[in-house]
């Protein structure tokens, strides 16, 4: 810390979020006011209700619930939790969490840490990052470019317990500085231009941080994969979803706004993140925090 300033990195939250597939954000406010006014000083209060998949919306946390691959022994998830014991199950066996893999557990822990960005947008002298539709296209960044892109920045490799975030530029469609400038007809163009593909990490770089130790990755997509070609083309869905996740326990932070710490060219920062400590969820919504 050596400027000794602060910038969250949490995106807005609201019903016309890019969100993958049939995900939303629904949000009403339940009375106008919901009670009041009560005492001499004629007090009243407003409460919202919200519908949305909370783990798995805007600005979202991966945990260790989230990722699962089905092997030739069922599905496997973190930790080597087997389908269908690792569910937490309520009444006519309805399942109701992720029993031993849900979110709460990581945010009991919570993260502190040297906070690295990538600008591969930068490296690549472009304000984002094209979608990758085959493999050897720069939207897909590698290991190698993972190393050039540090020493471009002049700071040192990935050391055990960091958080690596990556910017390709691509977030910025709908980043905090222009959402709510935008009407509902732009919001529904970022939408569908966000949602076409998305730049971000091949096989080789997470790879790479794994062997680094690193504990948290993220970026300013929906995924932080390079998709829909990765290194090895169209046929891994997410690869570093189930690399990173279910097989090693290095989790994932979504759709984070790095615009303001690229433009400041500050590539190094204390990050400070807690997902809700919601029992069962495989996911949370939040708002990390970097200082500098």
């Amino acid at each position: 810390i050596k400027q000794f300033k602060s910038v969250t990195l949490g995106k807005y939250y609201h019903r016309e979020i890019p969100a993958v597939g049939t995900r939303h954000w629904n949000f009403v406010l339940t009375g106008t006011p919901n009670g009041g006014p009560f005492g001499e000083n004629a007090m009243v209060y407003h409460d919202e209700m919200i519908s949305t998949e909370i783990g798995q919306i805007g600005t979202q946390f991966d945990g260790p619930g989230h990722i699962g691959v089905n092997t030739s022994k069922g599905m496997f998830l973190y930790n080597g939790r087997m389908y269908p014991e690792s569910y937490e199950r309520g009444p006519a066996g309805r399942a109701e969490g992720m029993g031993p893999n849900g979110v709460e557990f990581v945010g009991e822990e919570g993260f502190i840490c040297r906070g690295i960005v990538l600008d591969a947008a930068g490296y690549r002298g472009v304000e984002r990052l094209p979608i990758p539709r085959k493999p050897g296209e720069i939207g897909i960044v590698t290991a190698d470019d993972v190393k050039a892109i540090i020493k471009r920045q002049g700071i040192a490799e990935p050391q055990p317990g960091d958080c690596v975030f990556l910017h390709t530029g691509h977030g910025n469609i709908w980043g905090n500085s222009v959402y709510k400038k935008m009407n509902s007809e732009q919001h529904a163009k970022a939408r569908a231009e966000f949602g076409a593909g998305e730049p971000g990490f091949g096989i080789s770089a997470c790879e790479y941080m794994a062997s680094r130790d690193i504990a948290l990755m993220g970026g300013d997509t929906s995924s932080n994969d390079a998709q829909p070609s990765g290194e090895k083309g169209d046929r891994f869905a997410v690869h570093c979803h189930t690399e990173m996740q279910a097989r090693r326990g290095i989790w994932n932070l979504e759709n984070m706004d790095l615009k303001a710490l690229v433009d400041a060219k500050v590539y190094e920062f204390a990050f400070i993140w807690a997902p809700l400590k919601i029992i069962g969820g495989t996911g949370s919504p939040g708002n990390p925090i970097a200082i500098y």
